[in-house]
């Protein structure tokens, strides 16, 4: 399983954190880029690189063939997907596979079924892990519900309720549905949108939750059945349903809660014979209990604050787990330190989050203890509209909640970013409120008037 040079199928920051996991490891590293991304920085620092399309993802990042081609033709022989794109395609690790590439992220199987929202759900509930009440489509015996047989089932799980996609994410496909009036529209909606972005008009409906807080815990296992989680983050802070800030430990769990929710997440990952990084995303309610949400079956965006409180490094245990090495890490040697924060800087307009594309005139990174940058851009650097708007990922820890927060606010009062509008503006308004201070924020937190 040994495997020597690492294609990284993806671009910007996380390309860069892989390539330097891959080098620290003795590893080669072949990036790939669009003809937008000629002058990335993942293009400049790779050992090689390779043009694989245009701007367009579709002809480039996701173009499957592209990828295989241009492992072929540089010799890699591992491919490593990052995050977004297609880290959660099946399809893709298997057809890596099937040309003796090692994917670098767990089993076809593993990323399938917890890709489906109900079959994971279903496969999750087997293993004792608490759910929202739901319904699907289709009765027992496969045959898709009547309208009033449909609405007496919505009926006895209560309203208001969520239509989310099957094969979704990202808020896409989802409607929230308040009165059985709504239903039957909303759930044409929610099909059309999901056809739309996912290829798929499959849809379910559950409870939902008025004020909820997104919390995750991060897994990491072998190959050999050896399993460990590295505690939570709270990801509550979202616009669009897309998270802006992430924070560990979560202010709102208590040790009790964070114990039951922890073995909770082993159970999940267990349940699919789990391996490489992932991460078991729950919603908590204001009652404090907590229920099954979906698992990420790849390395998180937010990763960076766990490596802050824990001291181990995600994306190289994820490397060593596909290169078949056994676990080092036990639970007891899991010790969790101080308190760290993640900002998700963006190029848009911190109001409206309007996209801000353009050329980046002046760039000054704040620097110091407990600050910490993933970023691929620099001064001069043209900002494309054909992508995710990050820009980068500033990362701070400290002993305590209050000195971290003290710590972000001086790290982003410090952050020079010019040619294009950032959310830096808002992040500093958030670490302000009072709401954000006491930690007592959920989901809604940005769509709802804040304290002054």
């Amino acid at each position: 399983m040994a495997f020597k040079k690492v294609l990284i199928a993806n671009r910007g920051e996380i390309a860069l954190r892989i390539q330097r996991a891959c080098h620290e490891l003795g590893l080669a590293t072949v990036c790939v880029y669009s003809t937008a991304d000629a002058e990335s920085l993942h293009v400049k620092f790779a050992d090689e690189s390779v043009c694989i399309g245009p701007p367009s993802p579709r002809e480039s990042y996701l173009n499957i063939h592209a990828l295989l081609s241009a492992a072929e033709v540089t010799g890699a022989d591992a491919v490593h997907p990052g995050y977004g794109f297609l880290s959660e395609n099946a399809q893709f690790a298997r057809a890596c596979q099937e040309m003796g590439l090692t994917f670098i992220g767990p089993s076809p199987d593993a990323i399938e079924r917890m890709g489906h929202k109900i079959v994971a759900k279903e496969t999750v509930h087997s293993a004792g892990v608490p759910l929202f009440p739901s319904v699907k489509l289709v009765d027992s015996k496969g045959k898709i519900r009547s309208e009033s047989d449909l609405k007496k089932k919505v009926e006895e799980i209560g309203y208001p309720v969520l239509i989310k996609a099957a094969m979704g994410g990202g808020g896409r496909g989802m409607k929230v549905v308040r009165s059985a009036e709504e239903l039957l529209r909303a759930l044409d909606v929610a099909r059309s949108e999901s056809k739309s972005a996912f290829g798929s008009e499959e849809v379910y409906i559950e409870k939902y939750c008025e004020q909820p807080r997104h919390i995750e815990f991060q897994i990491l296992a072998d190959q050999f059945g050896h399993m460990v989680h590295l505690g939570e983050r709270d990801c509550s802070i979202q616009r669009r349903h897309q998270k802006l800030l992430e924070e560990t430990p979560s202010p709102a769990l208590t040790p009790l809660l964070r114990e039951k929710m922890a073995a909770a997440s082993l159970a999940a990952a267990k349940a699919v014979n789990y391996f490489s990084v992932g991460t078991i995303e729950f919603i908590l309610d204001s009652d404090q209990k907590f229920y099954f949400l979906e698992m990420n079956t790849r390395i998180q965006v937010e990763h960076p604050v766990t490596e802050m409180v824990t001291g181990v490094d995600l994306v190289r245990e994820q490397i060593l787990v596909a290169l078949g090495e056994k676990l080092t890490l036990k639970q007891p040697d899991i010790k969790f330190s101080g308190h760290s924060i993640e900002c998700r800087i963006t190029a848009e307009d911190p109001k409206t989050f309007a996209p801000s594309p353009g050329r980046v005139t002046h760039f000054h990174p704040p620097m110091g203890k407990g600050v910490r940058l993933e970023s691929s851009f620099y001064s001069d650097y043209l900002v494309s509209p054909y992508y995710d708007s990050l820009l980068c990922k500033l990362i701070v820890h400290d002993e305590t909640r209050p000195l971290a927060i003290a710590r972000m606010r001086e790290a982003l009062k410090e952050f020079i970013i010019r040619g294009v509008k950032t959310t830096i503006p808002l992040h500093l308004e958030i670490l302000d409120s009072p709401d954000f201070i006491s930690g007592k924020y959920d989901t809604r937190y940005l769509s709802l008037p804040r304290a002054a």
